[in-house]
């Protein structure tokens, strides 16, 4: 009889470990990382405070590349209109900013996770940047390991493959095994890649506020506040200690939860220094798989159902999850649980914003428009002072939605426009958390309509909102003084969100993907339209 791990109460761990975590905090390359992940977040506002003069010669690199880009979509594609010209301004900006290096790949990898919200054809185009990133040389590879581990290579491991699994902006990574026989991955970071990130945080910090109202997209990014929004992201990456305590930390999360849907590989005791993290091998289906894992017997309707558990408990109920989900970042096991890969990226809620983001899930289950903005602006989405009855005016949220299917094309940009007017001029911005947050849910519906395209979204909404009610109804009520096992569940604010009436009982997400095509089409019309 196979004998359970004995860290699975430490962490959601596989059941066949190459070694076991059984006392995290004895683990030496934690020690003094609390100052680390303070220093780190101290240095971002420098980073991100534009300065009186240009930073010389990285500024001259990036507007030589992202020009050259631009004036060749201009001569070349840009008169083509539609999907080619997109197409081709897409594919410009990618080599550019594979070419300018990881701060820009990296800003890529995000645009590529942003299904729904930017483009298709840019967020096609930037996928290539998550694992088909130009590699580092071996040997390149063998000096950062040896550096920072201190030893020879052959000294540490038996056999590391020297074509790497994936290569992406911060890091790439190896199929390695240890000297002592066991299989691990091993990500190593790209040499000098620390020093080129925080010269190019301060060119984009010069540069942004040069961008404000000169083009309509600029203005609807405030690009000052993504620049510091990014540079929140990033800062964390480039140290990979801090990667293997998010691992630990979400692991345990999962496991305080009772939550074993997901699988968290285990960093090594040993091998982690701030460029260099070997940690344990996992092997699945890719995400996109869905054959494979239908003919495995994996049912894929409770892999999305797990993920949609599982992302939502961690951030509402321990302020902490994964903060960037993608294809790349994740795969599921033979068995059907998921394996979450890559926590550079990993948001964080101080209670404040826990509770208000609790309390913001809690009222949308309601329907409880007040409530919910009063949530946003403890978010911080909101300043402090915000007039909320001037927001619901603004916003038109005392009015009965419309249905976006049903408008032309020029009247849904004239909608999307007045209500980006009105949000810049309520002082609206994205916090770092809930950017993140809102970029995984994109990723989720993305994930159902591969996985599960022809699941209830109503039924599922219901059921999850039972889940929370039933399983942690006493800790919901001592947080935020709501009994959600009293509150009547209101779909109204949903079924308006999706652009459907009162009268509608069942939506699936097939049927949802068809409305947005509709959507989609009337916009390409009034783009055609105004090109003739």
């Amino acid at each position: 009889m196979a004998v359970a791990p004995t860290d699975l109460d430490q962490g959601s761990f596989s059941d066949a470990p190459p070694w076991t975590i059984d006392d995290p905090e004895a683990l030496t390359w934690r020690r003094g990382l609390d100052e680390v992940r303070a220093r780190v977040l101290a240095e971002v506002p420098a980073l991100t405070t534009p300065g009186r003069w240009p930073p010389g010669a990285r500024l001259a690199v990036v507007a030589r590349r992202l020009g050259t880009a631009v004036g060749l979509w201009r001569l070349r594609e840009k008169s083509a209109g539609g999907e080619v010209s997109r197409a081709g301004i897409s594919r410009r900006l990618r080599l550019a900013a594979e070419r300018l290096g990881p701060t820009y790949i990296k800003l890529g990898q995000i645009i590529s996770s942003g299904e729904g919200i930017f483009p298709p054809e840019l967020v096609d185009e930037f996928k290539l940047c998550r694992d088909q990133v130009p590699a580092e040389p071996f040997r390149v590879v063998r000096e950062v390991v040896e550096a920072d581990l201190g030893r020879p290579l052959d000294e540490v491991f038996r056999w590391v493959d020297r074509t790497p699994l994936a290569a992406a902006s911060i890091a790439q990574v190896h199929a390695a095994t240890l000297r002592t026989g066991e299989r691990v991955v091993v990500k190593v970071q790209r040499p000098a890649v620390a020093e080129l990130v925080h010269d190019d945080l301060r060119v984009m910090a010069w540069l942004a506020p040069k961008l404000v109202g000169r083009i309509p997209i600029a203005a609807l990014a405030n690009p000052p506040a993504l620049v510091e929004l990014f540079a929140q992201t990033i800062a964390e990456e480039l140290d990979f200690r801090l990667e293997a305590e998010n691992m630990l930390d979400v692991a345990r999360t999962f496991a305080e939860l009772g939550q074993r849907g997901y699988v968290i590989p285990r960093p090594h005791p040993t091998l982690v220094t701030p460029r260099v993290l070997v940690m344990e091998r996992l092997d699945g289906f890719r995400f996109d798989d869905v054959v494979g894992m239908r003919g495995a017997g994996v049912d894929t309707e409770a892999v999305v159902r797990t993920g949609m558990i599982g992302f939502v408990e961690g951030a509402i109920l321990h302020g902490i999850f994964h903060g960037d989900l993608h294809g790349g970042n994740l795969f599921v096991l033979p068995d059907g649980r998921t394996a979450l890969l890559d926590f550079g990226i990993t948001g964080r809620l101080d209670d404040t914003k826990r509770v208000a983001f609790l309390r913001l899930l809690m009222a949308g289950s309601a329907n409880d428009v007040r409530s919910q903005l009063v949530a946003l602006r403890d978010l911080g989405v909101l300043p402090p002072d915000a007039d909320l009855d001037q927001v619901v005016r603004e916003l038109h949220l005392d009015q009965p939605p419309i249905d976006p299917a049903t408008m032309s094309g020029e009247q849904l940009v004239g909608e999307l426009q007045q209500i980006i007017k009105a949000l810049l001029g309520l002082g609206a911005h994205m916090p770092k958390e809930l950017m993140l947050f809102v970029k995984n849910m994109v990723f989720i519906d993305g994930a159902i309509a591969r996985l599960a395209p022809d699941l209830d979204l109503f039924g599922e909404i219901a059921q999850l909102s039972l889940y929370f009610a039933t399983r942690h109804g006493d800790r919901i009520l001592a947080d935020v003084g709501i009994d959600p096992r009293a509150v009547e569940l209101d779909l109204s604010g949903v079924r308006a969100s999706f652009g459907v009436d009162d009268a509608t009982e069942k939506l699936t997400h097939r049927e949802l993907r068809q409305r947005r095509e509709t959507i989609r089409r009337n916009l390409s019309e009034r783009g055609r339209s105004r090109r003739r």
